[in-house]
């Protein structure tokens, strides 16, 4: 068992943060938090998804599918420790995201060859008896899912709350379809209410020495081909589990489509915020606040923050901090393009892209009476070797060039024009068109 590396990993969006304080006051009056430890079993080898690479590592965004679910629960800070089970060969993959991603209080256990093994390889891991061990048994463990990767705080929080209190607990969701049972000749036999049964899913929460002693105590058979955690805590610990309502997020990624779906959320998670970045010269002052109002118009259901270049760049760096990954950087028409390479600058030294890709869009007001498009344009092709560069850091740049007629409804058909290619760029996040000069 390998220590995961830990590192500076401040809770990154999409998703709330539930804080230890908010742990506290959720609990019952006078009552002491218990101790809180995971258990991720990552061992599958994703023969549903028909994919040579095991689902758990499929890249979404550039991104493997597990680091989404490490970070949904290392944003609840109260979860002490996080195993994640994996077979001996996936060990130093599993090292290389830790550290790339940052992910902290990870450390690895081998998986075995079943799911119930290796739930009791991650649980064995968290007894903390063998030598050099820094794990400690926690009296609250979570099992879920390392394909899970929208779990939701708040139902996290209500299942290690009720198995705190009943020894075990899981999330339930109304079932889509009706379950039906087939006779040995292939015809119905029977089919079950659906209105009356409820589907399993994860996180489930046990009291630690609840499900470590049923797993001590289950057969061979259970550990072979058995499913359900929250099964082996009744039938071997006589521990009836709390059942409580999940959200419509805790699906599973099981077949490859499902990876599209989930890439088509996080896309939609983080572009719900956009920054436009404004100097203070006048000139561009009035352009930057139309093409705000434009934004807001057009994107009635995306947050427009607006901040300066000025005061030491604080404005800006409140945004970064607040982890927004959309830019819209206007710049000066007489300074080409230095706003938008202090933020670049601002965005690298953040590390702000390690864990979802930003998105620059740098605007230009270009006169195009006073200077020919085709001169314009060829003067920006530095822009493109600048985007490449920044590609691998996972900062998507684009610039597009607004045309400056005098004309205040042109104008505000260009603007809207613009507008619609912002939109496209950062809900998209195409690095197809990573360097790209647009016109609007």
């Amino acid at each position: 068992m390998e220590p995961g590396a830990a590192g500076d990993c401040r809770p990154a969006k999409p998703g709330p943060c539930v804080s230890g304080a908010a742990l506290e006051a959720s609990a019952e009056p006078g009552s002491r938090m218990p101790t809180v430890a995971a258990v991720l079993p990552a061992g599958g080898c994703g023969e549903r998804m028909g994919v040579r690479t095991p689902k758990q590592f499929c890249p979404i965004l550039e991104r493997p599918l597990i680091s989404y679910t490490l970070q949904a629960l290392e944003r609840a800070r109260w979860v002490k420790d996080i195993v994640v089970v994996v077979t001996a060969e996936n060990q130093g993959a599993m090292e290389s995201i830790i550290r790339k991603y940052r992910h902290a209080r990870v450390s690895l256990a081998e998986a075995g060859v079943t799911r119930h093994r290796s739930i009791f390889n991650g649980l064995k891991a968290l007894v903390g008896d063998k030598p050099g061990c820094e794990l400690s048994k926690p009296e609250v463990v979570i099992i879920h899912d390392a394909v899970r990767p929208f779990m939701d705080e708040d139902v996290l929080l209500q299942v290690v709350l009720a198995a705190k209190e009943h020894g075990a607990a899981g999330a339930m969701r109304p079932l889509v379809s009706t379950v039906i049972r087939a006779s040995a000749d292939g015809c119905l036999d029977h089919s079950l209410e659906r209105a009356a049964h409820r589907a399993s899913e994860m996180p489930q929460a046990f009291r630690f020495d609840v499900i470590y002693k049923a797993y001590q105590q289950c057969s061979e058979y259970d550990l072979d081909f058995g499913t359900e955690c929250l099964q082996l805590a009744l039938k071997y610990c006589d521990t009836k589990a709390k059942l409580v309502e999940g959200s419509p997020d805790l699906w599973k990624v099981t077949y490859r489509r499902d990876l599209s779906a989930a890439e088509s959320i996080i896309k939609e998670r983080i572009s719900q915020e956009i920054c436009l970045v404004m100097d203070t010269k006048e000139e561009t002052a009035h352009e930057g606040h139309v093409l705000e109002e434009v934004l807001k118009k057009e994107l009635s259901n995306v947050k427009i923050m607006s901040g300066a270049m000025s005061h030491g760049n604080q404005d800006i760096q409140q945004f970064i901090f607040a982890q927004c990954y959309n830019y819209v950087c206007l710049n000066s028409r007489n300074a080409d393009f230095h706003e938008t390479q202090q933020l670049l600058k601002m965005l690298q030294d953040s590390n702000l892209s390690i864990l979802y890709p930003v998105v620059v869009v740098s605007v230009y007001f270009l006169d195009c009476q006073a200077v020919p498009l085709s001169q314009k344009l060829e003067s920006l092709m530095w822009i493109r070797e600048l985007a490449k560069e920044l590609k691998n850091r996972n900062i998507l740049l684009s610039c597009l060039l607004i045309c400056y007629p005098q004309d205040e409804q042109k104008l505000q058909e260009n603007l809207k024009q613009a507008a619609i290619i912002i939109t496209a760029l950062i809900k998209d996040r195409n690095p197809g068109l990573v360097g790209q000069l647009l016109v609007a």
